[in-house]
């Protein structure tokens, strides 16, 4: 059964919009960004996910116990990162379509936190702002029956894989099938639903523009639980999701040395190129820096130079 949701103009312009960054992303050898990176957004991700459900922790904390180094903070808090670091560790193994997977994923990221993490709950729960219940789960009994329709929505397959990830994002928070940790799972999955189509979202840290707009965030699931329907979450999640893979675009041309750019252009780089061509990769960099970085790549013997003034070429070595 197909959850309620309207593919709206604005979404087709987003999803569009999404698209030609990714293209983008593709076309620049980004889709596997550097390791300096990739442990950054991991580290961003983690942080920001926890952060929003409450965790005190800092992002040099979590620095820390990434390279298992000691911390003094909340046992809580510190079982919390060290659990998520277990899951995100584990991103590309899960099956986006496998309810089996979705609670071992919940099991790894909820154990030591609650009693019998990995199952549905049995019993009923809602959401309290105060004294007053902001969300009413639906009855226990229900639970295996709409997780096994979400789950066979996600199969899907004439439906984007961007919709279908926000969809089973709010619907996850919407049904919470889970004791505690629903909203960190909805953010997850929507991560392993993306990063079976798209591989850069693997370390896409979306959760830290949600983790800044917070209130915004609880705001529009409000709203949907009231309108019965999820397209303005749908909208809000593919406007973070842009403006994430946005500031992946700048960082990555920012963030590497000299050495780091030659290496990382030459793993990436299979044909003969330009000067322009290297500076289309690192859009921020001037034409010394490239001209700098280029003659660093020849000596380094990674690239071969031929041909003079306007008509040099270079290939990889």
């Amino acid at each position: 059964m197909k959850p309620p949701y309207s593919i709206t103009p604005l979404i087709i312009k987003q999803i569009s919009s999404i698209s030609e960054k990714v293209g983008e992303i593709k076309a620049h050898f980004f889709n596997k960004p550097s390791p300096q990176l990739r442990k950054q957004n991991k580290i961003k991700t983690i942080h920001s996910s926890l952060k929003i459900e409450g965790n005190t922790l800092t992002q040099e904390q979590v620095t820390a116990l990434l390279e298992k180094k000691r911390v003094i903070g909340p046992k809580k808090d510190i079982l919390e990162v060290r659990n998520a670091i277990e899951v995100y560790n584990k991103l590309t193994i899960f099956d986006s379509c496998s309810s089996k997977s979705f609670l071992a994923a919940h099991k790894l990221l909820m154990h030591g936190l609650i009693d019998n993490p990995g199952k549905y709950r049995n019993q009923e729960a809602g959401i309290f702002q105060g004294s007053r219940v902001a969300h009413l789960a639906p009855p226990a009994k229900n639970i295996p029956t709409l997780m096994q329709d979400l789950f066979s929505y996600l199969k899907i397959k004439d439906e984007s894989a961007l919709i279908k990830s926000c969809v089973f994002h709010y619907e996850t928070e919407f049904i919470h099938p889970f004791l505690d940790g629903n909203g960190r799972m909805g953010r997850l999955w929507q991560t392993v639903i993306l990063l079976k189509e798209y591989p850069v979202f693997e370390f896409l840290p979306f959760e830290t523009l949600i983790s800044q707009s917070q209130e915004d965030y609880y705001n529009v699931l409000s709203s949907c639980d009231k309108k019965g329907e999820s397209t303005e979450f749908i909208g809000y999640m593919l406007h973070v999701i842009e403006s994430s893979l946005a500031e992946l675009l700048d960082v990555n041309n920012r963030i590497f040395n000299d050495t780091d750019r030659v290496e990382y252009f030459a793993r990436q780089c299979n044909q003969e190129f330009s000067r322009k061509d290297y500076m289309n990769v690192f859009k921020h960099i001037s034409s010394a820096t490239a001209s700098r970085d280029i003659k660093k790549g020849v000596d380094m013997n990674y690239f071969i130079r031929s041909g003079d003034k306007n008509k040099t070429v270079y290939r990889i070595v």
